[in-house]
């Protein structure tokens, strides 16, 4: 039997999408005739007005909120950094204090070093083997002057999934015995799609979305920020926004994100389905390697579309070099600095040993993929790790 072997296999689905047609046709009509600028009083300005409220009502469906409380922003980096930098600068006075986790997106532990530098104190939640914060250590480092938990809700390299409802419930009775407000914002980017963003069921303040993790236009996303919360603009200009984010809205983006928001949360149970039915392939064909290694992602706790394999006495560069050969995308979560290679620090921080972190693979799956493309990975997969393994030994 022939092995089904396509042009190009695409498992990096977590890092970022294809555009689909249906969101690319819903743009194209701003980029061209309804050009306007939102700001503006004339009858094509107010076309493209009409469309960015129309996306903000459609996205507030969604996360069951107001559509005054969305902010359309450039993507999850710049709303993590409005959600964590604008609340803290504004409630500074109030208490300096922030709680987050040692496995967040770079953009979130960026922000917080950011916060650490003006004199901020932040505090890094640890996770167990199977990535999850301890409930006990986030109450016991609640204090009088925190103002902010930022705990994303499923991480970009495992996939595993943070109980954001018993968070919350933690968060605000310590608030309550406090006397204080103490606001919870969750980096979401990878959970849409795939998980239900309700706001009110999750508890949370602020939430950061993105669109190209959704088939939607990379450059463009909102914050959801709760009625009421204080925030800092850390864009100025215009007062665009709401006085909360300066700048001309890019109408095109605004509307695809919407669209691709809408498709994505009414696909998600299909692709969920679809997804773990890979992922569970992939996972029984591994069992059969030569090569030893580790499953990184829980069966429970974790998004259905990804999974994270350390390969033992490999770096991750050169596999993905070799399979990118064969005409196969994933992605390592190490990052290459200088001449030396730098383990995952969500790896490290779950008790992977640095040795064997730096040794790892994530294949992130979508509605595109096919059990035919999880074969033609496992055959790659071997083919690339005995001639990796030959090289080792000469």
């Amino acid at each position: 039997m022939t092995l089904y072997s396509p042009k190009e296999i695409y498992l990096d689905n977590a890092a970022t999408t294809s555009m689909r047609q249906e969101v690319l046709d819903e743009m194209m009509p701003y980029f061209t005739e309804n050009y306007g600028n939102p700001s503006s009083l004339y009858s094509i300005a107010q076309i493209a007005r009409d469309a960015v409220d129309g996306s903000r009502e459609n996205v507030a469906k969604i996360l069951n909120c107001k559509p005054s409380e969305i902010i359309f922003t450039s993507g999850g980096t710049e709303s993590d950094n409005m959600a964590i930098i604008g609340v803290a600068k504004a409630l500074k006075e109030m208490g300096g204090h922030i709680i987050t986790t040692k496995i967040e997106h770079h953009a979130v532990i960026h922000a917080m070093e950011e916060l650490e530098s003006i004199g901020f104190r932040i505090s890094y939640l640890n996770v167990d083997e199977a990535g999850l914060i301890n409930l006990d250590e986030l109450e016991s480092e609640i204090s009088n002057d925190t103002s902010l938990v930022s705990i994303m809700f499923a991480n970009n390299e495992t996939g595993v999934i943070q109980d954001l409802p018993k968070i919350s419930q933690i968060v605000k009775r310590r608030a309550k015995n406090l006397q204080k407000e103490i606001y919870i914002h969750s980096d979401a980017v990878q959970a849409s799609g795939k998980l239900d963003l309700d706001t009110k069921k999750l508890g949370i303040d602020l939430m950061s979305l993105s669109g190209h993790k959704i088939r939607g236009p990379k450059g463009v996303g909102c914050l959801y920020l709760k009625r009421g919360i204080p925030i800092a603009p850390i864009i100025v200009g215009g007062g665009q926004e709401r006085q909360r984010r300066s700048g001309t809205e890019n109408v095109p983006g605004i509307v695809g994100f919407s669209k691709a928001l809408t498709l994505a949360n009414e696909e998600k149970d299909k692709f969920n389905v679809h997804c773990k039915k890979l992922v569970d392939i992939l996972k029984l064909k591994l069992q059969n390697l030569e090569y030893p290694h580790i499953i990184v992602t829980p069966d429970k706790n974790s998004l259905s579309n990804i999974l994270n394999v350390c390969f033992k006495g490999f770096e991750g560069e050169p596999i993905l070099i070799g399979l990118d050969m064969k005409g196969i995308f994933a992605s390592s979560g190490s990052a290459c600095s200088s001449a030396s290679l730098e383990p995952s620090h969500v790896l490290v921080s779950m008790g992977i040993d640095p040795k064997l972190a730096v040794g790892s693979i994530r294949f992130s799956f979508s509605l595109d993929n096919t059990s035919e493309e999880v074969d033609v990975l496992i055959e790659s997969l071997k083919n690339v790790l005995s001639e990796l393994h030959i090289l080792t030994q000469t």
